[in-house]
């Protein structure tokens, strides 16, 4: 694959859940002087989201450029337009990310914020609050929804503020000429920097420059795993080539183990079970986290590769949606979010091959009708490239 643009020279800190984020991104939008970029999937209307929202109206207050793009259907039709219109009202620029699907199925599925061009946070955590489901009924959850974000301090920030930057000026009116342009800034940038701090990289997936940016960072970390490799997603229905690198790094006797959120959507629950069989088969350890629901998409291989960011391991995700991931070859980090996944393993429920062999015939039935469902519909609409 194309050589990772990693910047060096990077204080990059893990915060967990958003009891943590949200008072970090709050203090430094509260900090902000000069301008603001904040994207997300979901901007809900609870106390937390409404404490983000009139801190960017108060940013815009103070004369600080506050940018925001929202994707129309992760926050809804009606809360992003009354978003929307009540953000504009109080001096924020706001856009919805592709509205009725104008510009094909694509959603923004990425959670950016950049501030001053000083302090980047990229990960999972939605603008929501950590107690009320994410799935549109609002259920109370029983501990703090599972997630993860990281702080970004240093010379990879230059580089995800050109990302967000782009993100806004193509959800505006772009010209032809303009988005050529554009493009040509994004490829021609480069990584700068000398400072022994983290080594880091923004790795960012579309259906235009990188198709298969994401997949493609994980395939090669797993190639080249050696002793452990720690994976966790709240969905879980990869293709053919991503299924094959957990079973070959299995087989060379890496220990692999997935931590899969359940309990959110029966047909997604389904169609992961079906999986099941041959993975453990192989030798793929596989955990289901049911203490409450889980969002984090991280993953960690041998304490010198991990992965924090939007992207889930499912076809949506890796083959149609807009996503971003920061990966970070630093064992310090490495070390910490290891010691948070072993608690989600902890409370997590390990699943067994007997389990699944002693599952009456038509629940094994309804897994497999379940993954020719979803293969057919991803085939259908990815144009094939979903295996």
């Amino acid at each position: 694959m194309k050589k990772l643009p990693y910047f060096d020279g990077n204080d990059v800190q893990l915060l967990h859940c958003g009891g943590e984020f949200f008072s970090a991104l709050v203090a430094e939008i509260e900090s902000a002087r000069q301008e603001i970029y904040l994207e997300t999937y979901l901007f809900s209307h609870d106390q937390t989201a409404n404490a983000v929202r009139d801190a960017l109206i108060a940013a815009a207050a103070r004369q600080v450029s506050v940018r925001v793009v929202i994707d129309w259907l992760g926050s809804g039709r009606h809360q992003a337009q009354a978003l929307t219109q009540y953000l504009q009202a109080g001096g924020v620029q706001c856009r919805c990310f592709n509205p009725w699907f104008t510009r094909g199925l694509a959603r923004t599925h990425r959670k950016i914020v950049v501030i001053d061009q000083r302090v980047a946070f990229v990960g999972g955590v939605n603008i929501i609050d950590d107690f009320i489901s994410d799935d549109g009924w609002d259920h109370v959850l029983p501990f703090p929804r599972w997630d993860f974000a990281v702080q970004i301090q240093g010379p990879l920030v230059g580089h995800v503020h050109l990302e967000v930057e782009a993100q806004w000026r193509k959800t505006g009116r772009l010209g032809l000429l303009s988005r050529l342009a554009l493009l040509r800034d994004l490829y021609t940038a480069s990584p700068t920097g000398d400072v022994p701090l983290s080594r880091a990289a923004l790795i960012v997936r579309d259906n235009l420059r990188h198709r298969a940016s994401i997949q493609k960072a994980y395939l090669y970390a797993l190639g080249n795993a050696r002793h452990r490799a720690i994976l966790v997603t709240p969905y879980f229905a990869p293709g053919r080539k991503f299924r094959r690198a957990l079973i070959v790094a299995a087989s060379r006797g890496v220990e692999v183990i997935l931590l899969i959120g359940v309990g959110q959507f029966v047909l997604q629950d389904a169609v992961a079970h079906s999986y099941y069989p041959k993975l453990l088969r192989r030798g793929v350890r596989l955990v289901e986290y049911r203490k409450t629901q889980l969002h984090a998409k991280v993953a960690v291989i041998d304490q010198d590769w991990a992965t924090v960011g939007s992207s889930n391991v499912d076809g949506l995700s890796l083959f149609v949606n807009h996503e971003a991931n920061v990966v970070i070859e630093d064992e310090a980090f490495s070390l910490k979010l290891t010691s948070e996944l072993q608690r989600g393993i902890t409370d997590g429920v390990e699943v067994r091959l007997e389990d699944y062999v002693n599952k009456p015939w038509y629940k094994r039935a309804w897994y497999g009708f379940a993954y020719l469902v979803y293969r057919a519909l991803m085939r259908l609409v990815t144009f094939g490239s979903y295996g």
